[in-house]
């Protein structure tokens, strides 16, 4: 699947989750974004306008759930699908992630074939 000239932007507090997230993405020829927390992401995504936008929920200052939530309240932004990555895998995390709108909740550790599977599913109404 060529992925090239697709925005994603990785929000994560990890580094060594941003930087495999990076890797994995940019070998599909996709443009990385990449940003430590939320309030780091905001500024970014208003410049940048990513396509797909994967955010970890345990973040300081602005975590997923409150970056999620203002990006699917701002009309520019709230049709751009947005991922949430957690390293936990439960349902009450599941059910708060929809809750604020996320559209998919994927477990860490990920492998390339799941974060490029997201990227895939959630932007091809964007490459038709």
């Amino acid at each position: 699947m060529d992925l090239s000239g697709l925005r994603v932007m990785i929000i994560d507090d990890s580094n060594t989750i941003r930087r495999s997230a990076e890797i994995f993405l940019s070998q599909a020829g996709c443009q990385v974004l990449l940003a430590e927390d939320g309030f780091d992401a905001l500024a970014k995504i208003a410049d940048h306008h990513p396509d797909v936008i994967f955010v970890d929920i345990m973040m300081p200052r602005l975590d997923g759930y409150q970056t999620c939530s203002l990006i699917k309240k701002n009309p520019k932004l709230a049709a751009t699908p947005v991922i949430m990555l957690s390293s936990k895998d439960g349902l009450f995390d599941r059910a708060r992630g929809r809750m604020v709108g996320s559209d998919e909740y994927l477990t860490k550790p990920f492998t390339k074939d799941s974060l490029i599977r997201a990227v895939t599913e959630h932007s091809s109404a964007r490459l038709r």
